[in-house]
């Protein structure tokens, strides 16, 4: 399934699980999607399964959406309570659309207990209350971290009684938007497939390196902290250049800005010293830099006072304090500041999660965990900025339990598409329309007019051009277009193709490219030809 093909079904208001392998582009998808609630007047309540994935999405987790913190069974007093809660309650009655991020890290038994207590507030026996549910995840990555924590172990989400009863529409993306190494790419969907064979396992022993060979500002995956705080500390001292603290600012209620502090991967005080192994903890595309990205501290800028970075391709960056929210309904409800870079000789695996990484260090000869090899490997951009110290063949095996669902999974997105491709674009637009209104949203027929089925944008447009003498007609359609695309159809200016060049030899994908110079992604393609950068 399209990107485009998921962005029309979910317009429909149905509850949907989006998936797809990593690049496949979920988080563009579901962005997609907001801005195109926003644009109607409806605000989603936007969540995740952990503090470090909801710091990336500017939202909240479910657990502290949900009013349910930290219990785990809930009683029928425990829902009643919680329902009770004023600011909970309004929260939940005003949601008409909830989207959870990282849905593989929920188990089953949380995500029941949110159906309940949603269902209590609205008082409806709808599932969910009625609300549209959007799940996003991936379930080849991280698991629940009650499966191995909790007695007896937890189950995935997609097994409990609210899964199936909300009964989602499964959209599993299958376009691959990172071309930058299609070798690696082709690793990972056999681990996906449970084809990994004998010639990726010499592909993947060809990246054994010892300790030594390793370049030294590389970062090192671990799977506990503690080898991650040890190796970070002495890391540092061994520099023998003078130390600069810079101190998190934050404004909000406690409870909010700790929850911020718990999931921001940048330290509530953060030590440096030039020479410092350095990751940026957020996006930024515009400045240079996204999640993941590695450099090492070369000084500390006079005026700013802030650190200097320089990253791997050897541009340098004066780094100063970003902020990390949350928001709900359009409004902050707390906010941190800090410098966002955190420590990179050592980061666990779990805290790499969401980051798409230059290069990483990981010892893969001790995993005995299904699942875990792919975690790890996953994160890292390309096959080049893979470095082992160590590898066996259980570390590029994955849950059978997995791999079934994900047929399954598979499967059902087909029938997904095969039903609403049924549809004629009338029909589409109409569910879409209802949908808008239902949720008491804002419906303007000439602004949606060209985003119905896949194809009827690129027709509308080509109508269009054939009509040029009604430029009326044509200005408007372009006006259409630059809402998702503002740069669209725009002369290139040199400064402007000096950031794409530079933004394309960071590996940053396509879709990312298009994304941050709000231009479509035929035109980034168009224009990396034109440039030489990419062939036909």
């Amino acid at each position: 399934m399209t990107q485009k093909e998921a962005l029309n079904i979910l317009k429909t208001g149905v509850n949907v699980f989006l998936t797809g392998e990593p690049g496949s582009g979920k988080t563009h998808t579901i962005n997609q999607y907001v801005s195109y609630l926003r644009r109607h007047g409806i605000e989603p309540a936007i969540t995740a399964s952990t503090g470090i994935a909801a710091t990336h999405i500017h939202g909240m987790t479910l657990h502290s959406w949900s009013g349910i913190g930290a219990m785990y069974t809930l009683t029928d007093n425990d829902v009643a309570d919680i329902a009770k809660s004023r600011y909970i309650s309004s929260r939940i009655k005003k949601t008409k659309v909830l989207i959870v991020d990282e849905v593989s890290m929920i188990d089953g038994e949380t995500l029941s207990n949110v159906e309940r207590i949603c269902r209590r507030v609205k008082k409806s026996a709808q599932p969910f209350g009625g609300m549209q549910v959007v799940f996003v995840g991936d379930f080849f990555q991280l698991p629940p971290v009650s499966m191995s924590k909790r007695e007896g172990g937890s189950k995935f989400s997609f097994t409990s009684s609210a899964w199936r009863v909300m009964s989602p529409a499964i959209c599993y993306l299958t376009e691959q938007h990172r071309q930058e190494d299609a070798k690696f790419l082709e690793i990972l969907s056999a681990m996906r497939r449970n084809e990994f064979g004998e010639q990726h396992f010499e592909q993947m022993r060809q990246c054994l390196e010892t300790l030594e060979e390793v370049p030294a500002d590389t970062v090192r995956l671990f799977s506990h902290n503690a080898d991650v705080d040890t190796i970070n500390a002495k890391e540092l001292t061994k520099l023998i250049t003078k130390a600069r603290s810079f101190l998190m600012a934050d404004r909000g209620p406690e409870r909010l800005v700790g929850a911020l502090k718990r999931g921001c991967l940048s330290p509530d005080r953060l030590e440096l010293k030039e020479g410092s192994a350095v990751m940026f903890t957020k996006n930024n595309p515009n400045a240079g830099f996204v999640n993941g990205t590695l450099g090492t501290v070369i000084g500390f800028d006079d005026e700013s006072r802030c650190p200097v970075v320089m990253l791997r391709d050897e541009s340098v960056l004066v780094v100063k304090p970003m902020e990390w929210a949350i928001e709900e309904q359009g409004e902050v409800l707390a906010r941190i500041m800090q410098i966002p870079l955190r420590l990179a000789w050592a980061i666990t695996i779990h805290k790499s999660q969401g980051m798409s990484m230059d290069a990483a260090v990981m010892d893969l000869s001790r995993t005995f965990e299904f699942g875990q090899g792919y975690v790890a490997l996953s994160r890292v951009r390309t096959l080049a900025g893979v470095h082992l110290l160590g590898v066996n063949e259980q570390a590029f095996r994955v849950s059978p339990e997995i791999l079934a669902k994900d047929i399954e999974f598979r499967d059902e997105s087909v029938l997904t598409h095969t039903l609403y491709e049924q549809l004629t674009d009338n029909e589409l637009m109409k569910r879409q329309k209802d949908f808008i209104k239902l949720c008491g949203g804002r419906w303007d027929n000439d602004v949606e007019h060209s985003l119905t089925k896949m194809g009827a944008h690129k027709k509308s447009k080509d109508s269009l051009k054939n009509k040029k003498g009604k430029s009326e007609e044509y200005a408007k359609h372009l006006d259409e277009l630059r809402i998702d695309h503002k740069q669209a159809y725009k002369k290139w200016k040199e400064p402007e193709e000096t950031r794409l060049k530079a933004l394309f030899h960071e590996n940053i994908p396509i879709l990312e490219i298009a994304e941050t110079l709000g231009r479509q992604v035929g035109g980034i393609r168009s224009r990396l030809k034109k440039l030489g950068l990419i062939g036909d």
